[in-house]
């Protein structure tokens, strides 16, 4: 059985990984279609090795007898366009921030809650945002068995997550710096070549940024109502791939070689922990990789049930393409999707 799959904002870096990541998981596939702005329309792209496909206007676009549509156009479209591919009876899977925190829209990263994927009433799917995505799918196994109360985290997180713009960016102001060309920042207010950027998104009433407020109100709903969220976000000039530094408080006693056991086996993890130059992993080694990397796990003794990590993964992938397209193979998986010639 295979199934009518539209890509929205197939244009961007999102949507271009969604493509690719469709076509090399072979997700079962009868049509596809690339949907992008009006001024986007009648541009190719590659869907897999063979095939090309022309753009097509998003606002003009019939969603009728479709049956998944990955969405990831930016909010204020999707705020648009989803409920009316979902009115039409299109299963949506929507990468933005616009519907994450709405009660009646699951927020599912497939590993930790595919549960919650039997409660999307309003044929809505959020994907959560990329930070938080990587530190639950680490949380979990370490929360099923010490019981995390508080999370503490810094992330160190690349460029692709503003976007081909933030890309474009960093390789500029890079390349104007050895040849003594001023920066002028546009995506970033400080420059990003060899800084760091203590800010991602707009500030909040109480000094936080949304994105450091998105990464504790996410994970509360993906994976836990009662666990304490502090986070710092830092914008640094990496190309792809986010890093974290996390510090959990458990209720339970840890025990550093139970945790590494749990981790060993948790699903979409891979640990990477030794004790020696070179024994971790960094986020260039995680670019093009689907799981998160787990390195660093040690003992705080400065906090009761305290555990330490370093993680890192892809944001493209499965900060976005990957866990969008996993949920729907889990929606398949569960029997909660059929295509439409199939449905009863």
């Amino acid at each position: 059985m295979g199934y009518r799959v539209a890509v929205v904002g197939a244009t961007g870096a999102v949507g271009r990984e969604i493509l690719k990541t469709l076509a090399e998981r072979a997700f079962p596939i009868t049509e596809i279609a690339a949907l992008a702005s009006a001024r986007s329309a009648g541009q190719e792209i590659s869907f897999g090795e063979k095939k090309v496909l022309k753009v097509q206007n998003l606002e003009t676009f019939d969603f009728t007898g479709w049956d998944i549509a990955l969405f990831s156009p930016g909010a204020s479209v999707s705020a648009v366009h989803a409920p009316r591919a979902a009115k039409a009876g299109c299963i949506v899977i929507d990468n933005t921030s616009q519907f994450r925190m709405e009660p009646d829209v699951p927020l599912v990263v497939p590993e930790v809650n595919p549960d919650a994927l039997k409660k999307a009433k309003r044929g809505i799917i959020a994907n959560p945002n990329c930070s938080t995505i990587q530190m639950v799918v680490a949380l979990k196994p370490l929360h099923d068995l010490f019981t995390i109360r508080r999370v503490v985290v810094a992330t160190y997180q690349a460029v692709a997550g503003a976007g081909k713009e933030g890309m474009d960016e960093l390789f500029i102001q890079s390349r104007g710096s050895f040849v003594g060309d001023p920066a002028s920042p546009e995506q970033f207010t400080k420059q990003i070549a060899f800084n760091c950027i203590p800010h991602i998104d707009r500030f909040m009433d109480d000094g936080a940024t949304k994105e450091e407020w998105k990464m504790a109100v996410e994970t509360r709903k993906i994976l836990d109502p009662d666990i304490s969220v502090f986070a710092t976000c830092v914008r640094v000039p990496v190309f792809i791939g986010h890093s974290e530094a996390v510090v959990v408080e458990c209720e339970e006693p840890v025990d550093l070689e139970r945790a590494r056991a749990v981790l060993r086996d948790a699903p979409g993890v891979i640990l990477h922990d030794k004790q020696e130059d070179g024994g971790y992993v960094t986020p260039i080694e995680c670019v093009g990789e689907d799981a998160t990397y787990v390195s660093r796990l040690r003992i705080d003794p400065t906090v009761p049930n305290g555990l330490a990590f370093w993680c890192v993964s892809d944001n493209l992938r499965k900060g976005a393409a990957l866990n969008a397209v996993q949920i729907a193979e889990t929606m398949i998986a569960l029997d909660l999707i059929r295509p439409r010639a199939h449905r009863v």
